[in-house]
């Protein structure tokens, strides 16, 4: 049965845009992005990144298209038609204690927060993954405390995984998103609990909703959405508990993928 959606839910990064040379959203996106809204289907940005660091090109994107809602931080925060609608942030006491703990061994980290990226600590690692993506961040040691804070972004390699394992507080997750750098969150949190907060208040049903996405920050968001697609580009594990995979990000995947699922008729 071809799903019916009244709320689309798309990643950011090889979702929507291509992170990659130019830089750039597809015209089909564009495309597919305002067809969903000539058919009075509510579209949506899911992203681990924080508001403030969304790329120009997709704030474009936002108003241009008329995207109505923004689930950020890997669904802790989220905002609908410019105002929050749920936000999961972490207690400050634990960041306190478990941020001197990185410090104190030399892993660099930051705070995410609705008011943008606050570095902690700095080595060469967060250079190279928030320099790969085009990441803009401010340095700031003291920012504990000073912000809500919805998760920690840790900069080491996979071969220390096992090193830092014993340090995390038991109520928190990592996901690694680059080589050199993690996203450290509740252990409750993912896109898929941001969305449900979100479409609980708006009063949508979960069955009533699709997500677009690549990454494994987009697992629990493409298993627990009410049709979840995962681009050609995705990882195999997402590929995996999909209900369909669409063609690449570069071949026109969400236009494509829409029209196929017989969401929007070809323009």
């Amino acid at each position: 049965m071809k799903p019916q959606p009244k709320i689309i839910f798309f990643d950011i990064d090889e979702t929507l845009y291509i992170n990659r040379g130019k830089k750039y959203v597809p015209e089909s996106a564009k495309t597919a992005l305002k067809l969903l809204k000539q058919k009075g289907i509510i579209t949506a940005i899911a992203t681990g990144r924080t508001i403030p660091v969304i790329p120009p090109k997709i704030v474009e994107l936002i108003e241009e298209c008329g995207i109505d809602m923004i689930v950020s931080l890997n669904g802790q925060y989220v905002e609908y038609q410019g105002k929050a609608l749920a936000k999961f942030p972490l207690d400050n006491a634990l960041l306190t204690r478990f941020s001197g703990c990185l410090k104190a061994r030399g892993i660099a980290h930051m705070l995410a927060t609705r008011e943008g990226l606050f570095a902690i600590a700095e080595n060469r690692y967060l250079q190279d993954a928030l320099g790969s993506l085009g990441i803009s961040y401010q340095s700031d040691p003291a920012a504990c405390g000073k912000y809500d804070t919805y998760q920690l972004l840790g900069f080491y390699p996979a071969e220390q995984d096992a090193e830092i394992a014993p340090l995390l507080p038991p109520t928190l997750q990592t996901i690694r998103w680059h080589p050199s750098g993690v996203d450290m969150l509740d252990k409750a949190g993912s896109k898929a609990r941001g969305i449900a907060a979100a479409l609980d208040k708006l009063g949508i049903s979960i069955a009533d909703s699709m997500a677009f996405g690549d990454g494994p920050n987009d697992l629990e968001m493409i298993a627990g959405v009410g049709f979840g697609v995962a681009m050609g580009n995705a990882v195999p594990e997402l590929k995996a508990v999909a209900d369909y995979v669409c063609p690449a990000i570069d071949e026109d995947g969400i236009y494509r993928g829409l029209v196929d699922l017989g969401v929007i008729e070809a323009a």
